[in-house]
């Protein structure tokens, strides 16, 4: 199965980022026992602070599946979400922290509505 795993703005920074909120461990670390447990053909990365890199990825590859975590892009890319709209896979929007118990302007995500499903924290 090809999946896609896919993060917006300053998610290359986990594992030093704020740790108190984001953890300690790095993508990488997270990347390397996916790969482990699903086999590293199966599972792609990629990772941008900029809006239009992550729609022309998104736009790139007929994927089987797409986890994304949109960092800020969460809140107000309505051109991320309808780039998602437009994708025919399952989509997943998955965030490290609880959205929903943070600060206020956290709590609402425009991208989750073209999502099959929500996780966070």
């Amino acid at each position: 199965m090809k999946i896609l795993i896919i993060n917006g703005p300053n998610l290359n920074l986990l594992g030093t980022r704020e740790p108190e909120i984001y953890g300690s461990v790095s993508m990488e670390d997270y990347l390397s026992e996916l790969k482990n447990e699903f086999g590293a053909d199966d599972i792609f990365y990629y990772q941008s602070n900029i809006e239009g890199e992550l729609i022309n990825r998104l736009q790139e590859e007929n994927y089987e599946a797409v986890v994304i975590n949109p960092g800020a892009f969460t809140h107000y890319s309505y051109a991320i979400s309808d780039c998602l709209k437009n994708i025919r896979c399952p989509k997943i929007e998955v965030h490290i922290s609880n959205i929903y118990k943070r600060e206020e302007f956290r709590k609402k995500s425009v991208t989750a509505e073209s999502c099959d499903a929500v996780i966070s924290g």
